[in-house]
Protein backbone atom coordinates (compact mmCIF):
# COMPACT_ATOMS: atom_id res chain seq x y z
CA UNK A 1 0.00 0.00 0.00
CA UNK A 2 2.99 2.45 1.03
CA UNK A 3 4.39 1.34 -2.21
CA UNK A 4 1.42 2.17 -4.54
CA UNK A 5 1.00 5.57 -2.38
CA UNK A 6 4.46 6.86 -3.79
CA UNK A 7 3.88 6.03 -7.13
CA UNK A 8 0.69 7.17 -7.13
CA UNK A 9 2.88 10.67 -5.75
CA UNK A 10 5.38 10.83 -8.17
CA UNK A 11 2.70 10.22 -10.81
CA UNK A 12 0.68 13.51 -9.81
CA UNK A 13 4.08 15.57 -9.39
CA UNK A 14 5.51 14.57 -12.54
CA UNK A 15 1.74 15.11 -14.36
CA UNK A 16 0.03 17.54 -12.43
CA UNK A 17 2.77 20.49 -10.87
CA UNK A 18 4.61 20.77 -14.49
CA UNK A 19 0.51 21.82 -15.56
CA UNK A 20 0.26 24.16 -13.05
CA UNK A 21 3.53 25.82 -13.29
CA UNK A 22 2.37 26.68 -17.19
CA UNK A 23 -0.67 27.58 -15.75
CA UNK A 24 1.14 30.40 -13.79
CA UNK A 25 3.69 31.34 -16.34
CA UNK A 26 1.41 33.67 -17.67
CA UNK A 27 0.64 35.34 -14.74
CA UNK A 28 4.24 35.43 -13.25
CA UNK A 29 5.12 37.50 -16.57
CA UNK A 30 2.58 39.88 -16.21
CA UNK A 31 3.65 40.58 -12.75
CA UNK A 32 6.93 40.60 -14.36
CA UNK A 33 6.28 43.20 -17.30
CA UNK A 34 3.40 44.99 -16.49
CA UNK A 35 4.50 47.69 -14.17
CA UNK A 36 6.43 48.89 -17.71
CA UNK A 37 3.25 48.88 -19.74
CA UNK A 38 1.39 52.66 -19.72
CA UNK A 39 -2.02 54.00 -20.71
CA UNK A 40 -1.62 56.39 -23.22
CA UNK A 41 -4.96 58.91 -23.36
CA UNK A 42 -4.65 61.80 -25.96
CA UNK A 43 -6.63 64.62 -26.81
CA UNK A 44 -6.49 65.98 -30.26
CA UNK A 45 -8.37 69.22 -31.88
CA UNK A 46 -10.04 67.94 -35.12
CA UNK A 47 -12.14 70.32 -37.84
CA UNK A 48 -15.82 69.15 -37.80
CA UNK A 49 -18.47 70.72 -39.86
CA UNK A 50 -21.57 71.78 -36.57
CA UNK A 51 -25.24 72.51 -37.51
CA UNK A 52 -25.97 75.87 -36.37
CA UNK A 53 -29.68 76.83 -36.46
CA UNK A 54 -29.03 80.72 -34.99
CA UNK A 55 -26.25 81.10 -37.52
CA UNK A 56 -27.09 84.69 -39.61
CA UNK A 57 -30.03 84.86 -36.77
CA UNK A 58 -31.27 88.15 -36.52
CA UNK A 59 -32.46 88.55 -33.05
CA UNK A 60 -33.99 92.28 -33.64
CA UNK A 61 -36.21 91.68 -36.48
CA UNK A 62 -36.82 87.78 -36.38
CA UNK A 63 -35.02 84.67 -38.46
CA UNK A 64 -35.07 84.55 -42.15
CA UNK A 65 -34.90 81.40 -43.42
CA UNK A 66 -31.88 81.54 -46.15
CA UNK A 67 -32.16 79.35 -48.93
CA UNK A 68 -29.14 77.57 -48.98
CA UNK A 69 -29.31 75.94 -46.17
CA UNK A 70 -25.50 74.56 -45.71
CA UNK A 71 -24.72 78.22 -44.40
CA UNK A 72 -26.33 77.47 -41.57
CA UNK A 73 -23.56 75.29 -41.00
CA UNK A 74 -20.11 76.58 -39.72
CA UNK A 75 -16.50 74.88 -39.21
CA UNK A 76 -15.17 74.33 -35.48
CA UNK A 77 -12.05 72.84 -34.19
CA UNK A 78 -13.49 70.09 -31.46
CA UNK A 79 -11.43 67.90 -28.77
CA UNK A 80 -11.52 64.45 -29.15
CA UNK A 81 -10.68 61.87 -26.87
CA UNK A 82 -8.31 58.76 -27.78
CA UNK A 83 -6.77 55.82 -25.93
CA UNK A 84 -3.71 53.74 -26.66
CA UNK A 85 -1.12 51.87 -25.18
CA UNK A 86 2.82 52.41 -24.68
CA UNK A 87 5.74 50.39 -22.70
CA UNK A 88 9.07 52.10 -21.03
CA UNK A 89 11.84 51.31 -22.38
CA UNK A 90 14.28 53.48 -20.48
CA UNK A 91 14.20 53.73 -16.92
CA UNK A 92 14.07 57.86 -17.48
CA UNK A 93 10.94 57.94 -18.99
CA UNK A 94 11.34 57.22 -22.47
CA UNK A 95 8.59 55.11 -24.19
CA UNK A 96 7.45 53.15 -26.96
CA UNK A 97 4.32 53.33 -28.47
CA UNK A 98 2.75 53.90 -32.37
CA UNK A 99 3.21 56.95 -34.30
CA UNK A 100 -1.09 56.92 -34.68
CA UNK A 101 -1.82 57.00 -31.10
CA UNK A 102 -0.15 60.19 -30.75
CA UNK A 103 -0.50 62.24 -33.89
CA UNK A 104 -1.79 65.41 -33.59
CA UNK A 105 -2.21 64.87 -29.81
CA UNK A 106 -2.41 68.29 -28.34
CA UNK A 107 -2.03 66.86 -24.84
CA UNK A 108 -1.14 63.59 -23.60
CA UNK A 109 -1.47 62.02 -20.18
CA UNK A 110 -0.01 58.80 -19.32
CA UNK A 111 -0.75 56.85 -16.46
CA UNK A 112 1.65 54.12 -14.67
CA UNK A 113 0.32 50.60 -13.16
CA UNK A 114 0.66 52.27 -9.87
CA UNK A 115 -1.41 54.88 -10.82
CA UNK A 116 0.24 58.01 -11.43
CA UNK A 117 -0.04 59.61 -14.19
CA UNK A 118 2.70 62.58 -16.41
CA UNK A 119 2.28 64.57 -18.88
CA UNK A 120 3.62 63.14 -22.30
CA UNK A 121 5.87 64.55 -24.83
CA UNK A 122 6.04 63.50 -28.24
CA UNK A 123 10.59 63.67 -29.03
CA UNK A 124 10.13 61.35 -32.17
CA UNK A 125 7.78 59.99 -34.71
CA UNK A 126 8.20 57.83 -37.80
CA UNK A 127 4.62 57.36 -39.62
CA UNK A 128 6.42 54.88 -41.86
CA UNK A 129 6.85 52.12 -39.18
CA UNK A 130 3.93 53.21 -37.06
CA UNK A 131 6.52 53.79 -34.36
CA UNK A 132 7.12 56.92 -31.57
CA UNK A 133 8.95 57.97 -28.79
CA UNK A 134 6.94 59.73 -25.87
CA UNK A 135 9.08 61.36 -22.77
CA UNK A 136 7.77 61.44 -19.49
CA UNK A 137 9.32 63.28 -17.16
CA UNK A 138 9.35 60.81 -14.36
CA UNK A 139 12.80 58.32 -13.14
CA UNK A 140 14.00 55.03 -11.86
CA UNK A 141 10.77 53.27 -14.42
CA UNK A 142 10.14 49.59 -14.18
CA UNK A 143 11.24 48.89 -17.75
CA UNK A 144 10.13 46.31 -20.60
CA UNK A 145 13.18 43.76 -21.89
CA UNK A 146 13.00 43.54 -25.41
CA UNK A 147 13.60 40.61 -27.40
CA UNK A 148 14.54 39.22 -30.85
CA UNK A 149 11.65 39.32 -33.34
CA UNK A 150 13.85 37.79 -35.95
CA UNK A 151 13.66 33.93 -33.56
CA UNK A 152 9.76 34.31 -33.53
CA UNK A 153 8.11 31.24 -35.10
CA UNK A 154 4.33 30.22 -35.70
CA UNK A 155 2.48 28.59 -32.95
CA UNK A 156 4.35 30.36 -29.72
CA UNK A 157 1.94 31.58 -27.07
CA UNK A 158 2.37 35.33 -26.61
CA UNK A 159 0.59 37.63 -24.49
CA UNK A 160 -0.53 41.41 -25.06
CA UNK A 161 -1.12 43.86 -22.36
CA UNK A 162 -2.69 47.15 -22.75
CA UNK A 163 -5.74 49.94 -22.50
CA UNK A 164 -8.52 48.24 -25.05
CA UNK A 165 -11.30 50.62 -24.92
CA UNK A 166 -10.27 52.21 -21.79
CA UNK A 167 -9.77 49.46 -19.57
CA UNK A 168 -6.52 49.33 -18.48
CA UNK A 169 -4.05 46.75 -18.06
CA UNK A 170 -5.62 44.65 -19.80
CA UNK A 171 -4.26 40.64 -20.26
CA UNK A 172 -4.79 38.68 -23.26
CA UNK A 173 -3.06 35.50 -24.44
CA UNK A 174 -3.00 33.75 -27.79
CA UNK A 175 -0.62 32.52 -30.30
CA UNK A 176 1.93 33.67 -33.29
CA UNK A 177 -0.41 33.11 -36.06
CA UNK A 178 2.25 33.88 -38.82
CA UNK A 179 4.89 36.11 -39.86
CA UNK A 180 5.61 38.45 -42.50
CA UNK A 181 2.40 39.83 -43.18
CA UNK A 182 1.55 42.52 -45.21
CA UNK A 183 -1.28 44.85 -44.91
CA UNK A 184 -1.66 46.88 -48.46
CA UNK A 185 -4.13 49.38 -47.10
CA UNK A 186 -1.94 50.66 -44.29
CA UNK A 187 1.14 50.28 -46.00
CA UNK A 188 3.13 48.06 -43.58
CA UNK A 189 4.84 45.03 -44.31
CA UNK A 190 6.93 42.15 -42.16
CA UNK A 191 4.24 42.01 -39.38
CA UNK A 192 3.37 39.46 -36.72
CA UNK A 193 -0.06 37.98 -36.87
CA UNK A 194 -1.39 36.92 -33.58
CA UNK A 195 -4.73 35.41 -32.50
CA UNK A 196 -4.16 37.16 -29.13
CA UNK A 197 -7.50 39.27 -28.36
CA UNK A 198 -6.37 43.38 -29.75
CA UNK A 199 -8.86 45.91 -29.86
CA UNK A 200 -8.49 49.67 -30.14
CA UNK A 201 -6.82 50.68 -27.64
CA UNK A 202 -4.13 48.28 -27.23
CA UNK A 203 -2.31 50.07 -30.10
CA UNK A 204 1.19 50.80 -28.80
CA UNK A 205 1.28 48.14 -26.24
CA UNK A 206 3.37 45.01 -26.16
CA UNK A 207 3.45 41.45 -27.32
CA UNK A 208 5.57 39.85 -25.21
CA UNK A 209 6.96 35.96 -25.37
CA UNK A 210 6.75 33.59 -22.43
CA UNK A 211 10.49 34.46 -21.82
CA UNK A 212 8.86 37.91 -20.95
CA UNK A 213 10.39 39.81 -23.83
CA UNK A 214 8.68 42.25 -25.77
CA UNK A 215 8.97 40.90 -29.53
CA UNK A 216 6.58 42.87 -30.89
CA UNK A 217 4.61 46.59 -30.91
CA UNK A 218 0.40 45.86 -31.27
CA UNK A 219 -0.48 47.72 -33.81
CA UNK A 220 -3.81 47.17 -35.39
CA UNK A 221 -6.90 44.10 -36.18
CA UNK A 222 -9.03 43.65 -38.62
CA UNK A 223 -12.25 44.96 -37.60
CA UNK A 224 -14.49 42.62 -39.46
CA UNK A 225 -12.59 39.01 -37.73
CA UNK A 226 -12.19 37.75 -35.15
CA UNK A 227 -8.60 36.82 -33.42
CA UNK A 228 -6.70 38.70 -36.29
CA UNK A 229 -4.51 40.80 -35.01
CA UNK A 230 -0.91 42.22 -35.91
CA UNK A 231 2.08 43.76 -34.33
CA UNK A 232 5.81 45.76 -35.69
CA UNK A 233 8.39 43.48 -34.96
CA UNK A 234 10.38 45.29 -32.29
CA UNK A 235 13.99 44.78 -34.38
CA UNK A 236 12.71 47.17 -36.49
CA UNK A 237 11.38 49.59 -33.56
CA UNK A 238 14.78 48.67 -32.07
CA UNK A 239 16.70 50.19 -35.14
CA UNK A 240 15.20 53.09 -35.40
CA UNK A 241 15.15 54.48 -31.55
CA UNK A 242 18.02 56.33 -31.09
CA UNK A 243 16.89 58.35 -34.56
CA UNK A 244 13.69 58.69 -32.65
CA UNK A 245 14.69 59.78 -29.32
CA UNK A 246 18.23 62.06 -30.72
CA UNK A 247 16.83 63.30 -33.53
CA UNK A 248 13.09 63.19 -33.71
CA UNK A 249 12.73 61.42 -36.87
CA UNK A 250 13.95 58.50 -39.42
CA UNK A 251 15.59 59.37 -42.71
CA UNK A 252 14.92 57.14 -45.04
CA UNK A 253 16.04 57.26 -48.51
CA UNK A 254 13.54 57.57 -51.46
CA UNK A 255 13.13 57.41 -54.97
CA UNK A 256 9.64 58.75 -55.51
CA UNK A 257 8.23 56.35 -57.86
CA UNK A 258 5.32 54.21 -57.47
CA UNK A 259 5.81 50.35 -59.61
CA UNK A 260 4.46 46.77 -60.36
CA UNK A 261 5.54 43.55 -61.48
CA UNK A 262 5.70 42.74 -65.13
CA UNK A 263 3.22 40.09 -66.12
CA UNK A 264 1.92 38.98 -68.98
CA UNK A 265 -1.09 41.45 -69.10
CA UNK A 266 0.94 44.38 -68.35
CA UNK A 267 3.50 43.25 -70.99
CA UNK A 268 0.55 43.14 -73.89
CA UNK A 269 -0.88 46.13 -72.58
CA UNK A 270 2.51 48.47 -72.71
CA UNK A 271 3.80 46.11 -75.63
CA UNK A 272 6.64 45.00 -73.80
CA UNK A 273 9.29 42.95 -75.53
CA UNK A 274 9.57 40.53 -72.25
CA UNK A 275 7.42 39.87 -69.02
CA UNK A 276 9.87 39.95 -66.46
CA UNK A 277 10.88 43.28 -64.98
CA UNK A 278 9.13 46.34 -63.14
CA UNK A 279 7.60 48.87 -65.15
CA UNK A 280 7.03 52.15 -63.29
CA UNK A 281 3.26 53.35 -62.68
CA UNK A 282 3.71 56.71 -61.72
CA UNK A 283 6.63 58.98 -60.62
CA UNK A 284 6.12 62.04 -58.02
CA UNK A 285 6.28 65.45 -59.13
CA UNK A 286 9.74 66.99 -57.77
CA UNK A 287 10.62 63.50 -56.61
CA UNK A 288 14.04 62.61 -56.93
CA UNK A 289 13.12 59.91 -59.51
CA UNK A 290 11.69 62.65 -61.75
CA UNK A 291 14.89 64.60 -61.95
CA UNK A 292 17.31 62.24 -62.71
CA UNK A 293 14.62 61.38 -65.96
CA UNK A 294 12.83 58.20 -64.70
CA UNK A 295 9.39 58.19 -66.55
CA UNK A 296 5.78 56.52 -66.35
CA UNK A 297 5.86 53.08 -67.71
CA UNK A 298 9.67 52.94 -68.10
CA UNK A 299 10.34 49.10 -67.79
CA UNK A 300 13.19 49.03 -65.31
CA UNK A 301 16.46 46.29 -66.38
CA UNK A 302 18.75 46.96 -64.22
CA UNK A 303 19.53 49.34 -61.07
CA UNK A 304 23.30 49.92 -60.04
CA UNK A 305 24.15 46.92 -62.72
CA UNK A 306 22.19 44.14 -61.15
CA UNK A 307 19.09 42.39 -62.84
CA UNK A 308 15.81 43.65 -61.86
CA UNK A 309 13.35 40.87 -61.36
CA UNK A 310 10.80 42.06 -58.96
CA UNK A 311 9.92 45.18 -57.07
CA UNK A 312 11.17 44.07 -53.94
CA UNK A 313 14.90 44.27 -56.14
CA UNK A 314 14.64 47.73 -56.27
CA UNK A 315 13.26 48.36 -52.48
CA UNK A 316 16.18 46.39 -50.78
CA UNK A 317 19.10 48.33 -53.24
CA UNK A 318 17.19 51.85 -51.93
CA UNK A 319 17.27 50.51 -48.70
CA UNK A 320 21.10 50.14 -48.62
CA UNK A 321 21.44 53.60 -49.21
CA UNK A 322 21.71 57.09 -47.48
CA UNK A 323 19.87 60.90 -48.88
CA UNK A 324 22.72 61.90 -51.49
CA UNK A 325 23.66 58.56 -52.69
CA UNK A 326 24.11 58.05 -56.32
CA UNK A 327 22.08 55.46 -58.27
CA UNK A 328 22.22 53.94 -61.66
CA UNK A 329 18.95 52.73 -63.81
CA UNK A 330 18.99 50.99 -66.98
CA UNK A 331 14.87 50.83 -68.35
CA UNK A 332 13.53 50.65 -71.33
CA UNK A 333 11.81 52.75 -73.13
CA UNK A 334 10.25 53.59 -76.95
CA UNK A 335 12.10 50.40 -78.24
CA UNK A 336 15.43 51.54 -76.72
CA UNK A 337 17.79 51.19 -73.67
CA UNK A 338 18.39 54.03 -72.14
CA UNK A 339 20.93 54.47 -68.46
CA UNK A 340 20.05 57.24 -66.11
CA UNK A 341 21.33 58.25 -62.71
CA UNK A 342 20.89 60.97 -59.94
CA UNK A 343 21.08 61.34 -55.96
CA UNK A 344 18.50 59.81 -53.61
CA UNK A 345 16.45 61.97 -52.09
CA UNK A 346 15.28 61.97 -48.34
CA UNK A 347 11.55 60.68 -47.96
CA UNK A 348 9.28 62.81 -46.68
CA UNK A 349 7.84 62.31 -43.21
CA UNK A 350 4.25 61.93 -44.43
Amino acid sequence: MAKRFIVAAVFFLLIFAPIDAQLNMIADIVEQVGPAVVNIDVVKMERQRIFNPFKDFDFGFGFEMDPEFKRYFEDRMVPLKGAGSGFIIDKEGYIFTNAHVVKGAEKIKVTLKDGRTFDGKVIGSDSTLDVAVVKIDAHNLPVASLGDSTRVRPGEWVIAIGNPYGFSNTVTAGIISAIGRTLGELGKKDLIQTDAAINPGNSGGPLINLDGKVIGINVAIVAQAQGIGFAIPINEAREIKEDLINKGKVIRPWLGIYMRNVDEKIKAYLDLPVAEGVVITEVIKDGPAEKFGLKQYDLVKEVDGQKIKTSEDIQKNVAGKKPGDRITFLVYRDGKNISLGGKIGERPQE
